[in-house]
This record gives C-alpha cells, structure tokens and sequence, in this order.
C-alpha cells in the first residue's frame, strides 16, 4: 500500500512560486502499477523522485508499508572508480541481498562482457544504463519506480528487459512514466493525470490516456 496524504510540492525560482503537486490523497493498494501521465513539466519526474524519497515534499506525506525501489535505470548513485561488479556487490550489501547471487545475475543479464570488471568510468551511458537496469530488476521490491524502462539498449536487449519488468510485475506494483502509450496499456493498472499542478487520479486507465492525449492536443 502507498498513501498520499495532502501532498503540496511547490518551486520557487526568482521570486516565482510554481506548484506542481496541489494537494494529492490517494490511497494504492499492493501491486497496483500507475502511469503518470502529463505533459514535460508537469511533475512526474518530481512526484516519482517524491515517492522514491530522493525529494522532499512541500507539505503532507506519502507513506508505504512495502519495499520501493530508486528510480530503475538510475546510475548517478554507481561509484565511478568501482567497476561494475564491486559496485553491483555494494547495493547488494545494502539491500541485504546475497552479494554473489546478484552480482551472477547482473553479469549475464547486462551482457557487458569484461567491462563488468572494469571502473565505472570507463562506460558509456549505454553500458552504465544496462548495468544500473539489471541491478535495479534483481534486487526485489514491492514497488518499482520506472521511467522509460525498456529505452536502453538496442532492440533484442530492450525486448528482453521488456520480459523481465513483466515477470516482475506478477509479484509486485510500480510507477510508470512513459510517452509509449501503448507499453503504458501493458504495464498499468490505473492512472495519474497531472495538469497544472492538480493530480487526477483514475482507476479506469483508459479514461486516464483519453485526458492525457486530450490535454497534449490543446
């Protein structure tokens, strides 16, 4: 369960006060997947960094009684003179999972070859993209942050990634920003529109796209 309670997020910048959240309360049941819908600059990128606790709110609280994950695909947070395998180990330590367990998955599922061994800088955003998805997919969580999930990679790598979020989507719920409609129909259950600082919420994810496209042709 994840329980938004009054939530407010507001920016000021020069003097200029910009509310992207107005005063969300919504109650999600355990895997439950929610697209995030609405135009660049609406707030999704800021309610899911919200959600995964990276930000703050303004006011109010979300709270969870399960496991969330950092946004999948993120790989600000590796250690740049780590290799990819010393980096791998450390989340798992940090998790409490079995270090050598994820550390075997990540290898063959990021298919970096000797690079898996090699620091981190030495990578391109591809490479780091792949390792920080397979990292992200196993370690398990009851709610996945997504954005974009199945965008890295070329095309026999992103069907497969596409595969793994399925298989993990029986067992737990998420929170979706995509501009692919289409892979937001296969991954969600229901939807967040958000518009001018206001969050609608639907539980028909049909009528949540219609809004969205609506609001993107005006």
């Amino acid at each position: 369960m994840i329980a938004f309670r009054n939530l407010r997020k507001e920016f000021t910048f020069r003097g200029q006060r910009k509310v992207v959240i107005d005063d969300l309360n919504i109650v999600l049941p355990s895997k439950t997947s929610v697209a995030l819908l609405g135009r660049n600059g609406a707030g999704k990128s800021t309610l899911l960094k919200m959600v995964a606790g990276t930000m703050d709110a303004t006011s109010g609280e979300i709270l969870s009684n399960g496991t969330i994950s950092w946004p999948v695909g993120f790989a600000g947070s590796f250690h740049p003179d780590l290799t990819g395998a010393q980096n791998t180990r450390f989340i798992a330590r940090i998790y409490g999972v079995d270090t050598e367990e994820l550390s075997d998955f990540v290898e063959d599922f990021a298919e970096l070859g000797p690079s898996f061994h090699m620091p981190i800088r030495s990578y391109s955003s591809g490479m780091r993209s792949r390792l920080s998805f397979g990292v992200s997919m196993g370690v398990p969580f009851d709610t996945y942050l997504v954005d974009e999930v199945t965008s890295v990679g070329d095309a026999a790598f992103r069907s497969k990634s596409a595969a793994l979020f399925h298989e993990r989507m029986d067992n737990s719920g998420a929170f979706v920003v995509s501009h692919n409609m289409l892979q937001i129909r296969e991954l969600c259950d229901v939807g967040i529109v958000l518009e001018h600082g206001q969050a609608i919420y639907y539980e028909d994810l049909d009528a949540a796209i219609a809004h969205h496209l609506h609001n993107m042709s005006n």
